[in-house]
C-alpha cells in the first residue's frame, strides 16, 4: 500500500477564526506525525475567506516548529505568484531550520481570481514558458551555488530543497518527467485527468540525480468515521464546501448537514460527485478497500488525503481511521 499524507487547506469553519484554524492545522500536523505520515503539506490560496494557508511559507515555518520528524510542505507554492530568488531565500531558510524536513510543491495556477493574482504580481505577463524557465531557476538556487553565479540565494544556495511539480492535468506531468522530478496530482479535485497523467508521467520520465525511477503521489479525499452512515453525515462538510467551489459562493467550512445530498438538485449531486469521483467515504472496512482498490488501479507510490471534517476531533479520528486502514 502506499504511504500516507496530508494536504490541510487550513480551513476556516463557521463559528470560528483564522486563529482557530491556524490551531487546528497544528494539531492535525502533530496526530499525522504521531500517525506515521509521511508529510504534511499546506496549499497556497488568495482572497478566499474560508482558506488561512495564503502566507505559506510563514505557516510551514510554524508547522514544522512545533512537530518533531515529518516532513512539512507546500502543495503547493503557485510560482506565477511569486518571484523564484524569493521562493529559494524563503524554502532556504525554512530548510537551514528543519533541515531533512522541508518539501516544495510547484504548482502553475495562480491559485486566486485574476484580480487577486494582478495584486500579487501586479502587470506582470505570463507566457508558457514562465512556469518551466522558473523551476529551473529555483533548481539552481536551490543548488550548489556555482563560480561566477551573479545571483545567490541566500539562504537557499546548497540546501537541496526537494521540488516536487504539482498538476491536474498533462502539462505538469509532462515537465516532471522530462526533468525527472517527483510528481504530485491534483486527483483531490480533478479525478478525470488522473490515469492519463500517471501514465503520460512514467512514460516519459527521464531519471535525474534527484530521482531515479517515477514517483507518484495522488490526492485522495477521505472522510472517515466509525460507521458508513455517520461518514456520509460528516462528508457533507465537504460536499457544501464543492458546491460552493462550483457556484462561485465560496465561503466557511460549514457543519455537517443530515441528508445533504438528497436536499439539493440531480445535475448539482452530480458535479460533486464528478469532483470528488475518487473520494473514499466510510466506515473501517468501506475506506481499507477504497484505498485498496485505488492503490491497484494507480499503482501510486504515495495517497496525500485532503480532509474536511468540520469538528477537529472528528477529523483526527478520520486519520486515524485511515492510518490503520493501510497499515493491516
Amino acid at each position: 500500500m502506499p504511504s500516507l499524507s496530508m494536504l490541510d487547506l487550513v480551513a476556516v469553519r463557521e463559528g470560528g477564526g483564522v486563529a482557530d484554524a491556524l490551531a487546528i492545522a497544528v494539531s492535525t500536523a502533530q496526530k499525522a506525525e504521531q500517525l506515521g505520515f509521511k508529510r504534511y503539506w499546506v496549499a497556497e490560496h488568495h482572497n478566499m475567506p474560508g482558506i488561512a494557508s495564503s502566507a505559506t511559507a510563514v505557516l510551514i515555518g510554524h508547522i514544522a516548529g512545533k512537530t518533531q520528524s515529518i516532513r512539512v510542505g507546500s502543495g503547493g507554492i503557485m510560482l506565477p505568484n511569486h518571484a523564484p530568488l524569493v521562493v529559494a531565500e524563503a524554502f532556504g531558510t525554512l530548510a537551514e531550520l528543519y533541515p531533512q524536513r522541508i518539501d516544495l510543491g510547484l504548482g502553475r495556477a495562480p491559485g486566486t481570481d485574476g484580480p487577486t493574482m494582478r495584486a500579487l504580481r501586479r502587470d506582470r505577463v505570463e507566457s508558457e514558458e514562465d512556469f518551466p524557465r522558473d523551476v529551473a531557476e529555483l533548481e539552481r538556487l536551490l543548488g550548489p551555488a556555482q563560480p561566477g553565479q551573479r545571483i545567490t540565494a541566500v539562504p537557499g544556495a546548497g540546501t537541496n530543497v526537494p521540488i516536487w511539480l504539482l498538476g491536474s492535468s498533462m502539462y505538469s506531468a509532462q515537465l516532471a518527467a522530462e526533468k525527472g522530478l517527483p510528481y504530485a496530482f491534483a486527483s483531490h479535485f480533478a479525478p478525470r485527468f488522473l490515469m492519463p497523467a500517471i501514465e503520460i508521467y512514467r512514460a516519459r520520465f527521464k531519471p535525474s540525480a534527484t530521482l531515479k525511477k517515477p514517483y507518484v503521489m495522488m490526492g485522495v479525499p477521505v472522510i472517515a468515521a466509525p460507521t458508513d452512515e455517520e461518514a456520509v453525515f460528516l462528508a457533507s462538510s465537504t460536499y457544501q464546501r464543492v458546491l460552493g467551489i462550483l457556484t462561485n459562493q465560496r465561503g466557511l467550512l460549514q457543519p455537517p448537514v443530515d441528508r445533504f445530498m438528497e436536499s439539493i438538485g440531480p445535475r448539482e449531486r452530480e458535479a460533486i460527485s464528478d469532483f470528488l469521483a475518487i473520494g473514499v467515504v466510510g466506515g473501517p472496512e468501506t475506506v481499507k478497500k477504497g484505498f485498496q482498490a485505488l492503490a491497484e488501479a494507480t499503482n501510486v507510490d504515495e495517497f496525500m488525503l485532503v480532509s474536511d471534517v468540520y469538528d477537529p476531533a472528528l477529523r483526527l479520528r478520520s486519520l486515524e481511521i485511515s492510518a490503520a486502514a493501510i497499515a493491516n
